[in-house]
């Protein structure tokens, strides 16, 4: 699937560079993303690949280039404007309140104040909508454990939960999910599971839209069987994209990342 033009792009960064001193960390990234796309950006290890991502989630500032959110510049923007604008992220380690419950967690994201009121309990917190979000990714019946007490993976779910929570109202017409290496930590089923969820999201229409995914990844069955179009990252530039299976066959790829022995079926990826 090639790049879109501007005008269909919900997502373009355009020629995007991010220098560390004297260290060309990203050199003129160019790549899109789309509403209703998964999107993989894999490399190996000091590819630029989690500077690329913070650069567009608003941790780093761009040395070079353009970030654009629905034809509109966000690159000077801050992280909680982004998120006003419809970006929300997660994080490799699960960033949630762990003395909340899991419906708490979720409700505190949907308060529509910018400080939630003293006086209005967080249990009151749209309690119908938090309850529709964790059964989107499969959390339903845990929504009254704290969120201490949950699984490593059921702590991945939550996030992405308090990420779906973050764009309610704020993004019109659908957002972008950033997930930094959303199966970091999990076992091969947990990873199968959760990556299954994520691109379950870019399939359904809200009330706001289509949602748009781009996530950064290590475990090739996380990409191999999810991604719609998986960019590879390489010193610092895109080296190739294209559909799973594109990549997988592109010799470049096989013989500076992957192996030249890698193969992969559907869902699954072996070296």
């Amino acid at each position: 699937m090639a790049d879109l033009p501007l005008a269909e792009a919900q997502l373009e960064v355009r020629d995007l560079a991010k220098h560390f001193g004297g260290v060309q960390a990203v050199r003129g990234v160019h790549f899109t993303v789309q509403a209703g796309e998964c999107v993989a950006l894999i490399g190996p290890n000091g590819a630029g690949k989690s500077t690329t991502f913070a650069c567009i989630a608003g941790q780093h500032a761009p040395s070079a280039g353009q970030v654009l959110w629905r034809g509109q510049r966000i690159d000077t923007l801050t992280p909680a404007q982004r998120l006003q604008c419809g970006l929300a992220r997660s994080f490799q380690v699960a960033q949630t309140f762990e003395a909340l419950t899991t419906l708490q967690n979720v409700q505190l994201l949907l308060q529509t104040g910018s400080v939630l009121n003293p006086l209005n309990l967080l249990d009151q917190q749209a309690p119908a909508r938090a309850l529709d979000l964790l059964a989107r990714v499969g959390l339903q019946e845990q929504a009254g454990l704290q969120a201490g007490q949950l699984p490593y993976g059921a702590k991945k779910r939550l996030e992405l939960a308090m990420a779906l929570a973050g764009l309610q109202h704020r993004a019109q017409g659908g957002g972008l999910l950033l997930l930094d290496e959303p199966a970091a930590g999990l076992a091969a089923p947990e990873r199968a599971a959760l990556m299954q969820v994520v691109h379950a999201l870019t399939r359904t229409t809200g009330s706001q839209g289509k949602l748009a995914v781009l996530y950064t990844e290590h475990n090739m069955d996380a990409v191999f069987g999810i991604a719609d179009r998986v960019l590879v990252l390489m010193e610092g530039r895109i080296a190739a994209s294209g559909t799973a299976d594109e990549v997988a066959a592109n010799a470049l790829v096989r013989s500076h990342y992957l192996g030249r022995a890698f193969r992969h079926t559907a869902g699954h990826s072996h070296a």
